[in-house]
């Protein structure tokens, strides 16, 4: 389920995204000798000078080499790649089969701002899971992360950048599309489950091992990188589905972190449906409380959780077709809105918090317009289109979640968290639509058991959420520190999805977290204040 500048609202670039949703995450280290564990084989096709600057030369550990070339391709040009050290890492599709294909990650190193950095770089993880991280560099730039280290940017395997990608541009136009369907009616699913199908079924021609994309395999990549540019320890900062990957690399390859951040929690032992309808209380109850908590706003919109249940319910049983036009565009778009597609755009709506109470208050006053042009932007926008990696979305939620939930376990977490919902509503996590007959068709094996387990140990590790985040919920930041003993666990309030993507605040004590992991500075914390809501006539 899919993901910078003080607080200015915005689609996130990193988010958890549905499978089929298009719905939208050192400098310069000396590099000294690597040491190897025993029996590996190191190879430097150009020895280091001492105080060469980390990715300029060619070294293979292993089976993966890293080899300096030219910057990975991205969708538009990034200001921030400008001055990067680029390159290739080589690594094997499937490491556990011996002498099979091998496919090629794009790397990109931003470095430090400062003339004296410090000696280990941050790695950032994207969303997703399908978002490629090179594409996300300006955010983490923009907000500071290259202030004394370099900032290491990889294509994670089957993203835009990596060869070969997983993309499945048939299920972005699908989704643009589904914008005119009933959300969560059969027939929809139907439609679904063969786009996800065909997307398998032309990856799978092209000889993708669809089994390899997962984050097991994607994890060693990032320790494969880390051994070939000769690095001692990095921190990882991840968001969104990035913050998974983050937790299975912390719990498979310790030994070379040196601190992790990780914004907008998704824990892979609690990973699933469920947990994303607790997630969607937790931020659109957070949303609701600060609209009743302003008098003007309490006046204005009272009781505005109990109208947007209303309004679910409405709409479910009586489903409401509008025609809006997109910025950019003069076509008309038909929109149907249903309780299903309500609950998925109020879901992405907390990045626009303060226009929440007017929208829904328009709605429930039949005026869909507003709500019907949010929902068609987002799925019809060029940026949803022909850059998520639908094959590694599958990959990770069909080996890692699938197995380990049934669908009645799904369906019992939103029953639970919101029982007054019909049970078509609920049995469709937001994010998550038909998850289970997608994995059907997508057929890939499952993970081991520990894949689920809970992340344990002493690194010490910022963990971050929103107030407002309605899809990782802030209950997983104390979740993952109850195994994770030096953890920092902070609530930004008043702020969704991913909050170093729309809060200054949060930048800040990120940056703060890599000078100092044991204190990071949450001084500007006691500085924020609630969203002032639109108030309509």
């Amino acid at each position: 389920m899919t993901f910078a500048r003080a607080p200015r609202r915005r689609q996130p670039a990193g988010r958890l995204l549905a499978p089929s949703s298009a719905g939208l995450a050192a400098a310069l280290l000396v590099a000294g000798l690597l040491t190897a564990p025993a029996g590996a084989q190191v190879r430097t096709a150009t020895d280091p000078t001492p105080g060469a600057p980390t990715g300029t030369v060619a070294r293979t550990v292993g089976d993966a080499t890293y080899e300096p070339g030219p910057c990975p391709k991205t969708p538009e040009p990034i200001k921030a790649l400008e001055g990067a050290r680029c390159g290739t890492l080589t690594v094997p599709e499937n490491r556990e089969k011996s002498g099979g294909r091998t496919i090629e990650l794009g790397v990109a190193i931003v470095p430090a701002a400062t003339d004296t950095p410090k000696a280990d770089p941050i790695v950032w993880l994207a969303g997703g899971p399908g978002d490629d991280a090179v594409g996300e560099a300006q955010m983490a730039i923009d907000g500071g992360l290259n202030r004394d280290r370099d900032v290491v940017f990889m294509s994670q395997r089957g993203t835009y950048s990596a060869d070969p990608d997983l993309l499945c541009p048939n299920i972005d136009e699908f989704n643009a599309r589904s914008v005119g369907l009933v959300y969560d009616a059969p027939s929809t699913e139907r439609l679904h489950v063969e786009a996800t199908k065909a997307c398998r079924d032309k990856l799978a021609a092209a000889g993708i091992d669809l089994g390899a994309y997962n984050d097991i395999q994607s994890a060693a990549d990032y320790e494969d990188l880390r051994k070939t540019l000769g690095i001692d320890k990095w921190n990882l900062y991840g968001i969104s589905y990035g913050t998974h990957l983050a937790l299975a690399y912390m719990r498979l390859h310790p030994e070379g972190l040196r601190s992790v951040g990780i914004d907008g929690i998704l824990p892979p032992s609690r990973a699933g449906s469920a947990a994303t309808w607790s997630s969607a209380r937790q931020g659109f109850d957070g949303l609701f409380k600060a609209c009743a908590e302003q008098p003007a706003c309490n006046k204005r919109y009272p009781n505005l959780s109990a109208t947007f249940d209303k309004l679910v319910r409405q709409l479910e049983a009586e489903p409401v077709t509008t025609t809006v036009t997109l910025p950019g565009s003069d076509k008309p778009v038909k929109v149907v809105l249903d309780g299903g597609a309500l609950v998925n755009w109020m879901t992405s709506a907390t990045h626009v918090a303060p226009q929440v109470p007017a929208a829904l208050d328009e709605l429930a006053r039949g005026k869909p317009q507003r709500i019907a042009q949010q929902w068609a932007g987002g799925k019809l926008s060029p940026q949803a289109m022909g850059r998520i990696a639908h094959g590694l979305v599958y990959g990770v939620f069909c080996s890692e979640w699938t197995p380990y939930e049934s669908e009645q376990a799904a369906l019992r977490g939103g029953q639970a968290t919101f029982p007054a919902f019909p049970r078509s509503v609920q049995a469709q996590a937001p994010q998550l639509t038909f998850l289970h007959p997608d994995c059907d068709v997508w057929n890939v094996p499952a993970a081991p058991p520990s894949i689920r387990d809970a992340t344990r140990g002493d690194i010490p590790t910022l963990a971050l959420s929103g107030g407002f985040d309605s899809q990782t919920g802030a209950d997983n930041g104390p979740y993952v520190a109850r195994t994770l003993p030096e953890a920092t666990v902070v609530t930004v309030p008043y702020e969704p999805h991913v909050v170093f993507a729309t809060s200054k605040c949060a930048q800040e004590i990120a940056v703060s977290f890599f000078d100092n992991p044991s204190a990071p500075d949450t001084a500007c914390l006691k500085t924020l204040k609630a969203p002032e809501f639109e108030m309509a006539p």
